[in-house]
C-alpha cells in the first residue's frame, strides 16, 4: 500500500476551496457550508510537483463540529486503505480539540465501511445512514440522562420543542399533555442554531412549567438531530433531504428514546405555517407506531384566528423593540418570557437578531 500523506486545506482560500469543491462534484457530492476542517490526498505518483503545479486530488474528507462528513476517493484507488487514513487524520484532528466523540453521515452502501473502522451504526435508512464512534454510544448516554433526571420505568408522554421563543402555544401544548398523563418529558433542542441560546430558551420553560409537578424538562442532547447537522452534501434534492431527515430523526426516537425511557406518547402540535415542521408530523405519525409510541396532534392555541407561534414573535421583535410590541406580545407570551425580554440579556438578544 502507498504511503498516503494528508493535506490541510485552507478553507478560507477561495482557490483551494474551489478546488475541493470540483473534486467532489466529479462525485455528486457539495461541500457543506459548515464545514471547519478539510484535508486532501494527492496523487503522489503524478507529475504535478515536478512542474511547480498541485498534484491532483484523489481523495479528500471534511468535519463540522463532531460531524465527519464530506467523503470522496477516487474509484480505482477504493479499497487501499485511504478511507482509513482520512478518519484517523479526522479523529487526530477531534482529539487535539478535546472532542471524544464523533458522527458519521453516509450513504448506506458505505456503511460497512465505517463499521470496519469502528463506527457502530446508530439507524440506517433508503437514504443515509447515521453511525458513531468515540468514548460513549446513544444506549450509554440515554441510560445516563436516565440515571441524571432520576426517570423511572413508568410509562411517559413527551415532547421535543424548541421554544425560539418559549410561547403560550408551547405552555398550553405541555399542559395539555400534562394533563393526560401521570409522567411528561419535555427535551428542548440542544443545538445553538436558534436566535435564542440553549440555556436561555430551557430556562425558560422550566420556569414557565414549573407549576405542573408531572413534568420533567430536559436538554435534547446530541441525538434528536437537528438540520444544521443533516447531510445536504449527498441528498441534493430538497424533498429527498427532507424525508430522510424526518424518517431519521423519527426512527431514533422511537428505536431508542422510546425504548429507554418507556415513553409510550408523543404530543405535537398541528402545523399551519412551516413546511418541515408538518412533513416532520406525518413522518412521526407513521414511524412512531411501529415503535409502540402513539402520536397525538395538537390543535393550536390561537389569538383571535391565527395560531400562536415562536415565528410571529421573532417577526414582532423584529419590526420593534420589545416594549413597543408589548400589547401584542401579551397575547402570546407567558410571564417568565416577558420577563425575560425585558432584561438586558433579553434586549440584547433582540437587537443582536
Amino acid at each position: 500500500m502507498h504511503d498516503y500523506s494528508p493535506e490541510w486545506v485552507n478553507l478560507n482560500d477561495r482557490l483551494e476551496r474551489e478546488e475541493v469543491e470540483t473534486f467532489l462534484e466529479s462525485f455528486g457530492l457539495i461541500l457543506d457550508h459548515d464545514v471547519d476542517y478539510t484535508v486532501v490526498i494527492r496523487d503522489g505518483a503524478s507529475n504535478g510537483a515536478l512542474s511547480g503545479a498541485l498534484s491532483p486530488i484523489i481523495a479528500t474528507c471534511s468535519k463540522a463540529k463532531n460531524v465527519l462528513k464530506c467523503f470522496a476517493v477516487t474509484e480505482e484507488l477504493r479499497g487501499e486503505g485511504i478511507t482509513s487514513v482520512l478518519i484517523s487524520t479526522l479523529l487526530d484532528k477531534l482529539f487535539s480539540q478535546g472532542i471524544y466523540h464523533s458522527f458519521i453521515f453516509t450513504k448506506p452502501a458505505n456503511a460497512h465501511s465505517f463499521e470496519a473502522l469502528n463506527f457502530k451504526l446508530i439507524h440506517s435508512n433508503a437514504d443515509v445512514s447515521l453511525l458513531e464512534n468515540g468514548v460513549y454510544d446513544i444506549n450509554k448516554a440515554l441510560e445516563d440522562m436516565k440515571r441524571k433526571y432520576n426517570l423511572g420505568d413508568a410509562e411517559k408522554a413527551a415532547l421535543v420543542m424548541n421554544c425560539n421563543p418559549f410561547t403560550l402555544g408551547h405552555q398550553y401544548l405541555i399542559e395539555e399533555a400534562a394533563r393526560n398523563n401521570d409522567e411528561v418529558l419535555v427535551f428542548i433542542v440542544e443545538e445553538d442554531q436558534s436566535l435564542f441560546p440553549f440555556e436561555v430558551r430551557y430556562e425558560l420553560v422550566r420556569k414557565g412549567v414549573a407549576h405542573l409537578e408531572n413534568v420533567k424538562v430536559l436538554p435534547s442532547g446530541e441525538y434528536i438531530i437537528s438540520s444544521a447537522t443533516f447531510p445536504s452534501y449527498f441528498l441534493r434534492e430538497e424533498g429527498e433531504r427532507l424525508r430522510a431527515y424526518v424518517e431519521l430523526d423519527s426512527s431514533i426516537f422511537g428505536k431508542y428514546f422510546g425504548q429507554c425511557f418507556n415513553i409510550t406518547k408523543r404530543y405535537v402540535g398541528e402545523e399551519p405555517f412551516c413546511k418541515v415542521t408538518k412533513a416532520y408530523n406525518e413522518a412521526l405519525k407513521i414511524v412512531l407506531p411501529s415503535y409502540g409510541v402513539e402520536l397525538h396532534e395538537i390543535a393550536r392555541k390561537s389569538h383571535g384566528d391565527v395560531a400562536i407561534s415562536a415565528s410571529r414573535v421573532r417577526e414582532l421583535l423584529k419590526e420593534g423593540d420589545a416594549r413597543s410590541q408589548l400589547d401584542q406580545l401579551r397575547n402570546l407570551l407567558p410571564k417568565v418570557t416577558l420577563e425575560f425580554l425585558a432584561t438586558s440579556f433579553g434586549r440584547e438578544i433582540v437587537e443582536r437578531g
